[in-house]
């Protein structure tokens, strides 16, 4: 996955003529139905095996011959799907006409995998411990005026108050994020290379590195200060995960914006006010309601423990967004086709099926506790707005996104020049794929339903119909959880 990424990101960049070449190629070769066909047998077998590995279904068969059938059916789907797309000849030429870019995505990738599995390994490396140290002595001093009997434990690496402690673990030292930010400098500088200042910028890149390692210890004592008030729930659940990806995503947008518009890290030189064109950015208007709708989530996952009790910050945070640019929506189509529904609920239908099929579905389904156990006030508030959101917010804020933005800007960068009756297999597919990452375990649906939306979008060239599709989706899937105690999609 971190390699497909890296790769379409760095080929779109640098090789935009070519992948126009081929792409014009492509679009007169029509798909190959037999190797279709066996994809999709290849994608049925995969789903059994899942099923069966995951779920512990052996039979008499070995769980390591499972485990080898799966991979290689696994790579046999992806195989037969990209030869029915495209002659083997079309591959060969498109990795030959983007250089080394495929060696410098695979090892981009394989630095991130690294980085991610350090910090679940069960062994720990001893270059670990002098920064795991020097984050439990920083931790001391910003606790130390707030706290006045601290619990310090230096031997065992645990600190904090009577009423709440922690071990600061090799895997809590912050290095983790510090290899991240280190992946994603290095990227970015790498693709904007003749826009940035050197040795300058390596510099900017050493001060993220050290802000990173700082907010680390900053959330260690804001989560033994957050336990200590008797939130010991949210420190441990919610804080202790989120936090950390908060503090790297702040990073990693400031070093984006520093790199691009600090002279002394910049090497374009900055127009004169005079002759700076103040037009507003097309962009924000697509993005916008979606990003507000992950930082929301940041921040209600941040504060919660075991249930997301301010899941409505999303629907509301995604609705303000909308209200903001709401002149601009206003010049949209709003019209939309009665077929929009059906594709809306095609994509119900295999939601649900690859959902049994791939053995993703866990546990009972029944309501969550924290939930069940509410006052029936509170419940009906929560369901209310979760419904709300998934209906009406996040339709419009994701199909802007990924139809509204992301399918035309893989054509041009003056993507709002674009039809939506004009795009690109690549343009749909790369653009769904990334959709399906966004929906974390159940990828493959999701870059399903990012096809179907997209072609409902360009039948008529609306968006309008990929929304109503998506809102359709949604709102079976709501309707299936409350009707039939599906929890587990929620």
């Amino acid at each position: 996955m971190g390699f497909a990424a890296l790769y379409a990101t760095f080929v779109y960049i640098k090789h935009q003529t070519a992948l126009a070449n081929i792409s014009e190629q492509i679009a007169q070769t029509p798909i190959r139905r037999g190797l279709f066909a066996a994809y999709g047998a290849a994608i049925g077998v995969f789903g059994a095996l899942s099923a069966a590995l995951y779920r512990g279904g052996f039979g008499p068969l070995s769980p390591d011959l499972i485990a080898m059938a799966w991979i290689v059916t696994g790579v046999a789907a992806v195989a037969f799907a990209g030869l029915a797309l495209a002659p083997w000849a079309w591959w060969v030429k498109l990795a030959y006409s983007t250089g080394n870019w495929r060696v410098h995505a695979a090892a981009a990738a394989v630095a991130a995998c690294l980085a991610s599995v350090m910090n679940w390994a069960p062994w720990e490396p001893s270059a670990w411990e002098p920064p795991a140290r020097l984050t439990f002595h920083l931790v001391r001093l910003l606790l130390s005026p707030l706290v006045p009997e601290l619990v310090l434990q230096p031997t065992a690496m645990r600190i904090g108050t009577n009423r709440f402690t922690v071990i600061i673990s090799p895997g809590c030292s912050g290095l983790v994020g510090v290899a991240l930010l280190l992946v994603f400098g290095a990227l970015y500088l790498w693709l904007f290379w003749k826009e940035s200042r050197f040795p300058h910028s390596l510099l900017l890149l050493a001060a993220g590195v050290v802000v990173l390692f700082l907010l680390n210890a900053l959330r260690i004592a804001v989560l033994i200060l957050i336990g200590h008030a008797g939130a010991r729930e949210i420190a441990i659940g919610g804080f202790h995960e989120q936090a950390g990806w908060i503090a790297f995503t702040c990073v990693a947008f400031g070093f984006s914006i520093a790199a691009r518009n600090l002279p002394w890290f910049s090497a374009q030189a900055p127009e004169p006010e005079a002759f700076r064109e103040r037009t507003e950015n097309p962009t924000s208007t697509y993005l916008l309601p979606l990003l507000m709708i992950l930082v929301a989530g940041m921040v209600s996952r941040a504060a919660s423990g075991s249930f997301e009790w301010l899941y409505a910050l999303r629907f509301f945070a995604a609705l303000g967004a909308l209200w903001l640019f709401r002149q601009r929506y206003r010049e949209f189509d709003w019209k939309f086709a009665w077929s929009a529904l059906a594709s809306g609920t095609g994509v119900f239908v295999l939601w649900v099926a690859l959902d049994r099929m791939t053995g993703t579905v866990q546990g009972a389904g029944l309501m969550p506790a924290a939930l069940a156990s509410a006052s029936p006030g509170a419940r009906t508030a929560w369901i209310t707005l979760r419904v709300l959101a998934a209906v009406i917010t996040v339709p419009l804020a994701e199909e802007l996104a990924f139809r509204g933005f992301l399918l035309r800007r893989f054509i041009s960068a003056h993507f709002e020049t674009v039809s939506l009756q004009t795009f690109t297999l690549v343009s749909l597919l790369a653009s769904s794929i990334i959709f399906g990452l966004l929906h974390g375990e159940r990828w493959l649906a999701g870059a399903a339903a990012g096809v179907a939306y997209g072609l409902a979008a360009q039948r008529r060239g609306r968006l309008t119909d990929a929304v109503m599709a998506h809102a359709t989706t949604n709102a079976l899937l709501a309707a299936y959880v409350l009707v039939f105690q599906k929890w587990y999609f929620w």
